[in-house]
């Protein structure tokens, strides 16, 4: 099978697997919708307002796992593949094709009606892993993103904001990584241009689906994010629960 048709079977199957919305399943078995709490969103920020920080932490794991993996996939099945007459890797457009395809089914997924989360966590596991199976060096910009994110939120609790430090340097980063690898090629100039567009359509997207999040933070009425808040109502809840289990013993 030619590689062409290998990547549109593999960006149909990541769709298809961002299309499950982690957070919506772990409301309903909590015999709630987080659709109807808080923000709204679907995602790890208003799962920890709301759940407890607990099932915000499973929700982004979730979710980094859905982008994280069919990026993977692609990467794997397609590493060993340029494409015909360049030397250009095919996995180098694939793994963004599939992040950007498992992106978007979770942001406009098909079977809840393409009103889905806002693709922040699905987006830095389709970073993470398109840095890190180039080396070290560009999984540690995806990586040190994510940590400086976590401060930023933690000292001024802008969640919205601090998702975008989360992804924007890894996107940069693989835009450089790219021109490093075949921008003096002049045959490879089709695929590095739509790698570039694919990376940049990612990063558009998820901002864009915070739109009102910019709109809120502009106009000062955005939703704090205190990490803090959910580490004490975190330690509070397992303190009930033992102080619960000692009752019921004695």
């Amino acid at each position: 099978m030619s590689s062409i048709w290998i990547m549109v079977l593999l960006g149909v199957g990541s769709y298809l697997f961002g299309n499950v919305n982690w957070a919506l399943l772990i409301s309903k078995a909590r015999k709630t919708d987080i659709r109807k709490l808080g923000s709204g969103n679907p995602g790890t920020l208003n799962m920890s307002r709301n759940l407890g920080l607990g099932f915000g932490l499973l929700t982004f794991f979730l979710d980094v796992m859905k982008g994280a993996l069919p990026t993977l996939v692609a990467f794997l099945v397609l590493k060993d593949r340029t494409f015909e007459n360049t030397t250009f890797v095919v996995s180098d457009l694939a793994i963004y094709l599939c992040g950007f395809m498992a992106v978007m089914g979770h942001i406009y997924p098909v079977f809840l009606k393409f009103k889905g989360g806002k693709g922040i966590a699905s987006t830095i596991g389709v970073f993470i892993v398109c840095e890190s199976v180039h080396g070290i060096v560009w999984a540690s910009v995806a990586i040190m993103s994510c940590l400086a994110a976590v401060v930023f939120i933690y000292f001024t609790e802008f969640g919205a904001m601090g998702s975008f430090i989360a992804i924007t340097p890894p996107a940069i980063s693989g835009s450089i990584r790219l021109f490093l690898t075949y921008g003096e090629i002049q045959t490879v100039s089709l695929f590095l241009v739509l790698s570039n567009m694919l990376i940049l359509l990612i990063c558009f997207f998820t901002w864009f689906a915070h739109r009102k999040n910019i709109e809120r933070m502009l106009a000062g009425e955005e939703h704090p994010t205190s990490i803090k808040e959910m580490v004490v109502k975190a330690k509070a809840k397992k303190q009930a629960q033992r102080e619960a289990a000692k009752k019921n013993k004695d």
